[in-house]
């Protein structure tokens, strides 16, 4: 498992558990600041000769790359959906020449990477769902999370946001969130992207209340099966909220859909809310509709399909691949930045 960023650790979880329930062993590479946060028994590869000596069938990667020096078929897994920050030659659908074998998460991705990889043809592509929101399609569901606010009765919003400054909304609603929270007619669950700023990080811990409570980004999935509402900007967070079916109101927002609740500034949010609360059949058309386009599977076992999409490789079933491009300043920046490894033999 590849990790570069805290985020990457509930998306790659899921399927480690998987793998091991397979049989399998699951060794991490995160560089120090994510492996504070490893669990006990994740164990961590902290030498290239370690990671070698594991004999890994694939690195499974919630990173935009991956170094070429480790052992496997490289998997790109995915560290979001498409949020459209960035022009589409320039973030989600980018080829970076790194990896054998893209798992999608659902049409909206599968299409566009399949038709990358014909144009290319040294990659495979295969559609599984996305591991991280495995936990989110648990039957019967799990107990609630004893540290996420219990509900009372009340609405519950969640608050979240991008750490992008350009299209970051958060320090714009400091204030209109603490005047919503004073009122007291709803409950809020906030929380941050974990690259924002500790000052910004701070004012929000400071909005606590007895109706709002702040979590860190590793409590992403139990906020969003916890909220009734979603208030964001420019985020995956909103696609994975969509994915439950649940409305979701957005601020600025870079490239506003139908299936959001799209306002200009952070003093039309209130009544956005209040609009999204009542389920708009309109609204929520829209809202099933990209469910099913960026992420159709519901049963939980996108794990599983990722494993059986490597074995599917490994078996040669998606034919004879070409050679990846050398890229060679790339190459040799992805070996030289191994995050948390030392060389061979130290």
């Amino acid at each position: 498992m590849f990790a570069t960023e805290e985020y990457a650790l509930p998306i790659l979880r899921p399927l480690a558990a998987a793998a091991q329930a397979r049989g399998q062993q699951v060794g991490w590479i995160v560089p120090d600041s994510v492996a504070a946060q490893l669990a006990p028994g994740e164990q961590r590869i902290t030498s290239l000769k370690a990671a070698k000596a594991l004999q890994p069938e694939a690195v499974y990667c919630a990173a935009n790359w991956v170094s070429p020096r480790l052992p496997g078929i490289k998997v790109q897994v995915f560290h979001g959906f498409n949020a459209e920050k960035r022009e589409p030659g320039r973030g989600h659908f980018a080829i970076r020449g790194f990896f054998d074998l893209y798992v999608t998460q659902g049409p909206a991705t599968t299409q566009p990477f399949e038709a990358l990889a014909k144009e290319h043809r040294y990659f495979a592509v295969r559609e599984t769902g996305w591991p991280k929101l495995d936990p989110l399609f648990i039957q019967p569901p799990p107990t609630p999370d004893p540290s996420i606010l219990p509900r009372d009765g009340r609405p519950v919003v969640m608050y979240a946001s991008t750490f992008s400054h350009r299209l970051s909304a958060a320090p714009a609603m400091v204030e209109p969130v603490r005047r919503m929270i004073a009122r007291g007619d709803r409950q809020w669950l906030l929380t941050l992207h974990p690259k924002c700023g500790e000052e910004l990080v701070a004012a929000y811990r400071g909005l606590e209340a007895e109706n709002a409570r702040f979590y860190t980004s590793d409590k992403l999935i139990e906020l969003e099966r916890a909220a009734d509402v979603l208030v964001c900007d420019t985020s995956s967070v909103i696609h994975e909220f969509a994915v439950m079916n649940k409305p979701v109101v957005t601020i600025a927002n870079r490239v506003p859909h139908p299936f959001m609740l799209d306002v200009p500034t952070p003093d039309d949010v209130d009544a956005a809310i209040d609009l999204a609360l009542t389920h708009p059949p309109e609204l929520m058309a829209a809202i099933k509709a990209h469910a099913d386009n960026i992420h159709p599977s519901h049963d939980g076992h996108a794990s599983e399909r990722v494993l059986d999409a490597v074995a599917a490789f490994r078996r040669g079933e998606f034919g004879k691949l070409g050679r990846k491009p050398w890229n060679l300043v790339r190459r040799f920046k992805a070996g030289r930045d191994l995050p948390g490894l030392l060389p061979d033999g130290a």
